[in-house]
């Protein structure tokens, strides 16, 4: 459905952050896109969703595929009609206006008023906090409500592919577990296919059905959920996880760090 293969990407045609990335989402599956800050997965995004040229980024090399039409270089306005959606990391939002104003912004696409107001009424049902809350100011809301309306925002779009950049940042563990809950939902009940950029690794592998880790702008380890939630190195790194009583030093980290920089 939609395919990455040996993305670069370059920013002011000089800092080179994507270094040969190669992805694939298929219909209906949640894939999980782990790694640090600064592991290139929010440029991987919006290598997709057609957002760098915002930031002077550009795809030098490989090729970006939605149903076997190049996205390379496509406006975002024309990808989001295409039905891929990216909700970006930090809960952006039009703090003046209403959360009911700020969700329908999220469907500025479409002409199908009906419609619309039938697929509002239907995310009121997956984010049932927001439909009191619909005539509140958006800017007095807590982060986990923010985070509700963007998502429910990208939604009213319909997308087919919905890209979702850190949506647990910031939030509480009880927040966190809802969220996460709400994604498997509209995954299953919707058929939405989820690109998941997540640092908490532990519950993007829950609910995914494949996992690619990052570092330095390469893909070093893909796999399913249950294979890569046993790999020591993951383990260790991503999970917070080792042995009792294996310590490892600062010199095994950079260690660890240099070996999976030269697996791809």
């Amino acid at each position: 459905m939609l395919e990455l293969s040996n993305i670069e990407v370059k920013y002011a045609s000089i800092a080179l952050v994507l270094k040969g990335v190669s992805i694939k989402l298929e219909e209906n599956k949640i894939v999980a896109l782990l790694g640090a800050n600064g592991a290139g997965k929010t440029t991987t995004l919006k290598s997709i969703s057609g957002l760098l040229k915002s930031q002077e980024g550009k795809i030098t090399r490989g090729m970006i595929t939605y149903n076997g039409e190049v996205l390379n270089d496509m406006n975002p306005d024309k990808i989001v009609r295409m039905g891929i959606v990216q909700v970006l990391e930090g809960r952006p939002i039009f703090e003046h206006l209403s959360v009911k104003e700020n969700i329908l912004v999220g469907a500025n696409t479409r002409k199908d008023r009906g419609e619309i107001k039938k697929d509002l009424e239907q995310g009121f049902d997956y984010f049932p906090k927001l439909r009191d809350l619909q005539n509140k100011v958006c800017g007095y809301l807590s982060g986990g409500e923010q985070q509700m309306v963007v998502m429910l925002s990208a939604l009213m779009a319909r997308p087919n592919v919905m890209l979702l950049d850190e949506p647990s940042l910031g939030l509480a563990p009880l927040l966190v577990n809802e969220i996460f809950e709400i994604i498997k939902r509209i995954n299953k009940e919707q058929g939405t296919s989820i690109l998941l950029v997540e640092q908490n690794a532990k519950k993007a592998l829950s609910v995914a059905d494949y996992a690619y880790v990052m570092e330095n702008g390469k893909v070093v380890m893909d796999g399913e959920p249950e294979k890569l939630g046993e790999n020591e190195d993951v383990k260790e790194f991503y999970l917070g996880l080792s042995q009792v009583g294996d310590r490892k030093s600062y010199r095994d980290v950079k260690h660890y760090r240099r070996r999976k920089r030269w697996l791809t």
